[in-house]
């Protein structure tokens, strides 16, 4: 580790910091995609017999990615403030991504 000094003193980075910033933000941009998305096929009715099979799936995707963008946030937070429970955070992170490699891989 190396320390970096600021104004406010000496920090040290973080790596997983930075990889869990990337994770929730990329989960977070995922979820608003979807859920726009969603919400841009309610304003079609006269395609709703096109997207009708989409539905289920694509409401299943928005909750999954929202869970996923929780718990990024969550484990976000714990390494941030170097709060006890952030080990557990981490590894609901972990599930949650290994849940969506299990949900989404090619069969």
């Amino acid at each position: 580790m190396r320390f970096v000094f600021s104004k406010y003193g000496p920090h040290i980075m973080r790596p997983v910091t930075a990889l869990l910033g990337i994770v929730m933000g990329s989960a977070v941009a995922l979820a608003m995609g979807l859920l726009m998305t969603w919400i841009v096929i309610l304003f079609l009715p006269a395609e709703e017999a096109r997207f009708a099979p989409e539905h289920a799936p694509l409401l299943r995707a928005i909750a999954v990615f929202t869970l996923v963008s929780a718990a990024s946030a969550g484990s976000l937070y714990g390494e941030l403030r170097e709060r006890s429970w952030r080990l557990a955070a981490h590894g609901a992170t972990l599930a949650m991504l290994a849940m969506v490699v299990w949900i989404y891989w090619p069969k």
